[in-house]
């Protein structure tokens, strides 16, 4: 029982001695970076720019897909019935389009009604009073569910549709639904490229900027190395900082996406209006916020491993470093 009992003692003292210095390292590491105020903000202001060009862009969509922007009308084609086809035909055929999960909503119109709309808007309604037979055949709306895979889906009942032989043509802007698949898709890889390229940014400016600061201390780390201090005490107080850079910069840019948004709503407000639309812009929710803040302190961290890995090497390599 008391060796056991020593053991566990031992490996207290040591969980305590560490939470005590890494405890000191986080905070007195913040506090070196608030005694260069200047510095520190110049820093803060490129990181932050650098995670807000991304973040900007992903709440731009974001905003976008909130906005009615009557997307169930986008992929809406129309149907065109053979002469020969009637009513019972035609209800036929809007009933098994109506049991299709892909189908939002089926209209008909029936050539009577398709006739005395024309008369409406042509204006030539006296001229047209004469015919005795009705040319227009009965016409078919099918609205496909909107959201995403909606040119598949599109395409997909378009197929049907020709395939049944009352059916003599389907009308639909095929064209039109590719170039707005391929524009969302550019939108999402545009994203990831640029939060990909920024993120490697950042990580380039705290890496600089932590080694310039090892190169400062560079005598304080070597006196630290002859004492016998290993490599991971000399790192660690050099990644808080990194980290604390990269966390302090999800906050600037933060802060820099609520002031754009703040600016920008009034103006969108009134857009909306003209189109007899209400809303606001969606900023940051919480998930989202944390995920900004431990991405930029996780590539802070990066930044600065990358930094004092690469002066550690050297002094190892000069002799200076005693093994690892």
């Amino acid at each position: 029982m008391r060796p056991s009992t020593g053991i566990l003692r031992r490996m207290r003292q040591r969980v305590r001695a560490a939470l005590r210095r890494h405890s000191y390292s986080f905070f007195s590491s913040l506090g070196a970076l608030m005694s260069h105020r200047a510095g520190t903000l110049m820093t803060l202001l490129v990181i932050g720019i650098a995670m807000l060009l991304p973040l900007g862009l992903h709440l731009t969509l974001v905003n976008l897909e909130r906005v009615d922007l009557q997307e169930e009308q986008w992929g809406a084609m129309s149907v065109f019935m053979a002469p020969a086809a009637n009513a019972s035909a035609v209800e036929g055929l809007m009933q098994e389009l109506r049991g299709l999960d892909t189908v939002e909503r089926v209209a008909a119109l029936s050539p009577a009604e398709s006739m005395q709309e024309f008369l409406q808007q042509s204006g030539f309604s006296e001229s047209m009073l004469p015919l005795d037979d009705n040319p227009l055949p009965w016409v078919i709306t099918v609205v496909p569910v909107g959201g995403a895979g909606l040119e598949a889906r599109v395409l997909a009942l378009s197929d049907i549709l020709q395939g049944r032989p009352l059916v003599e043509a389907v009308e639909l802007d095929r064209e039109w639904l590719q170039r707005l698949g391929r524009f969302i898709e550019l939108g999402e890889a545009v994203v990831a490229t640029l939060a990909l390229l920024f993120a490697l940014a950042v990580v380039v400016v705290v890496a600089n900027t932590i080694r310039l600061d090892v190169a400062a201390r560079s005598q304080e780390i070597e006196v630290m190395s002859l004492v016998g201090a290993r490599p991971g005490f000399i790192r660690q107080p050099f990644l808080y900082s990194g980290f604390w850079y990269g966390l302090l910069g999800g906050v600037v840019a933060m802060i820099l996406v609520n002031l754009g948004l703040e600016y920008l709503d009034r103006p969108l407000a009134r857009l909306l209006e003209t189109y007899g639309q209400e809303g606001r812009l969606q900023g940051l929710g919480l998930r989202a916020t944390l995920a900004l803040l431990l991405a930029g302190g996780l590539l802070g961290l990066l930044g600065a491993w990358f930094a004092v890995q690469q002066y550690l090497r050297m002094m190892a390599q000069s002799g200076t470093l005693g093994r690892r």
